[in-house]
């Protein structure tokens, strides 16, 4: 299962790319997450990489989801979210743990993967909303599609979560056919 964190790390240096690649004029486009803009879905993944590292460190994170993460610094402030995201998950104990959060309680191996689709998914997101997805890693698409379609997330194609299943090319990149099963409209 280290794996797994292994590729929380490879989303959130993918993400780390993109997030620096923001042009001043490009934080109040719209993103394929339905009414959030960049600056808006940056927040909600710095937010998430807070809170996770958190629950995964025992401390109280300090603030909801949704408040404001980045400030005026929002590059810097995911910077510092990384950060500790990482040393979270390369705590020994990481998978051991049981993680709270709004879909539930889960083991952390669970919790990981929740996780890691999370950096990676809204990673895409921001990629496709400022012209950059020149840099996303198509490799780690590749395996967490894999793993999406043999997980049956069925469950979890509810708004706010993932949508249905939309259409794409066969011959799409991975990273567009992740997006079209997860429910985005790319």
């Amino acid at each position: 299962m280290s794996q797994v964190v292994d590729q929380i790390e490879r989303a959130a240096d993918m993400t780390a790319g993109i997030v620096a690649g923001i042009a001043a004029d490009q934080w109040d486009r719209p993103t394929p997450c339905a009414g959030w803009d960049v600056r808006t879905l940056l927040n909600h993944v710095v937010g998430g990489m807070r809170i996770f590292a958190a629950k995964l460190d025992g401390t109280d994170p300090g603030a909801d989801h949704e408040a404001d993460w980045l400030g005026a610094d929002p590059v810097g402030a995911y910077e510092k979210a990384a950060a500790a995201d990482r040393a979270a998950w390369r705590r020994p104990d990481a998978l051991e743990q049981t993680v709270h959060i709004s879909l539930g309680v889960l083991p952390g191996p669970l919790a990981a993967v929740v996780h890691l689709t999370e950096i990676l998914v809204h990673g895409l997101d921001l990629a496709i909303a400022t012209g950059q997805e020149s840099l996303v890693d198509e490799e780690l698409c590749g395996d967490l599609l894999v793993t999406m379609r043999s997980m049956g997330i069925d469950a979890y194609r509810i708004p706010g979560v993932f949508g249905p299943e939309t259409q794409t090319a066969e011959d799409a990149p991975l990273h567009r056919q992740l997006l079209a099963f997860l429910g985005r409209a790319v």
